[in-house]
């Protein structure tokens, strides 16, 4: 079974990271995804930079061009993570825009994944009827889950569509804006929580954007089955490198 299936099915409320690889220094990639296993962390989310992220808030964008500039793309990133299920048993996912699988090749993308042990992919640039029609083959044939996104924009409409087409869990935005940490969120995010899980959908909801301390993600996973935080973290490893990742997520559990 995929390792994000086996991963839900635990009673527990999922932590999950996400940081960008090739930051804060080139050959961080491997020591981060070690040490956030070693502390907890039960799922990672793997950035891969890219040199327009529109999606994404300044923190996340500031070090996609610092990776960038360390010299971190697709083929390399491989590279580190060749022997990575040697050490690392949790969900791996590599998240990031459409255009570098493009320019690798997606069947090439694919069946490295699969080579590795990579486990799915989020990439919210690639449209539902897109992925279903071109791509969605090739991702189950390696064994990967494609994660898909919802926002409280979202219809119920498209939102059933999106969990019919799901295997692992839905990521579940919390907001409209770009991604960044919060200090809380405002009543309206609280109504769509509440919204999504009275939809009662099959695959569980991980919420995204805006969690950055104990209180967001409990606040966040009240409703959902867990929580991932990006930003808050990325700016941890910013200001203290790459070796004090157990002082921040022991903080949040």
């Amino acid at each position: 079974m995929n390792r994000i299936k086996q991963k839900l099915q635990e009673d527990k409320k999922i932590l999950s990271i996400y940081f960008t690889a090739g930051y804060p220094n080139l050959n961080d990639t491997v020591k981060i995804i070690q040490d956030l296993e070693k502390n907890g962390v039960d799922l990672i989310e793997i950035g891969l930079p890219f040199s327009d992220p529109l999606a994404d808030g300044p923190t996340i964008q500031e070090s996609s061009t610092a990776a960038l500039k360390n010299g971190m793309h697709t083929a390399l990133l491989f590279e580190q993570l060749k022997d990575i299920r040697k050490t690392v048993s949790i969900p791996l996912i590599l998240m990031g825009y459409f255009n570098p699988v493009l320019q690798y090749g997606v069947e090439a993308f694919c069946q490295k994944c699969e080579e590795i042990g990579i486990d799915g992919l989020i990439l919210p640039d690639l449209p539902l009827d897109v992925y279903q029609d071109e791509y969605e083959s090739i991702f189950k044939k390696h064994g990967l889950i494609n994660i898909f996104l919802i926002t409280p924009q979202t219809s119920d409409a498209r939102i059933k569509a999106i969990d019919d087409a799901s295997e692992g869990f839905i990521y579940m935005v919390s907001s409209a804006s770009t991604t960044g940490a919060k200090e809380g969120f405002s009543e309206e995010q609280a109504a769509y929580f509440e919204r999504i899980a009275a939809m009662d959908l099959n695959y569980p909801q991980i919420v995204g954007f805006g969690i950055s301390n104990v209180d967001t993600f409990q606040q966040a996973t009240k409703k959902a089955k867990g929580a991932i935080i990006g930003s808050a973290f990325i700016k941890h490893v910013t200001q203290n490198g790459v070796d004090r990742i157990a002082e921040f997520v022991h903080q949040i559990r």
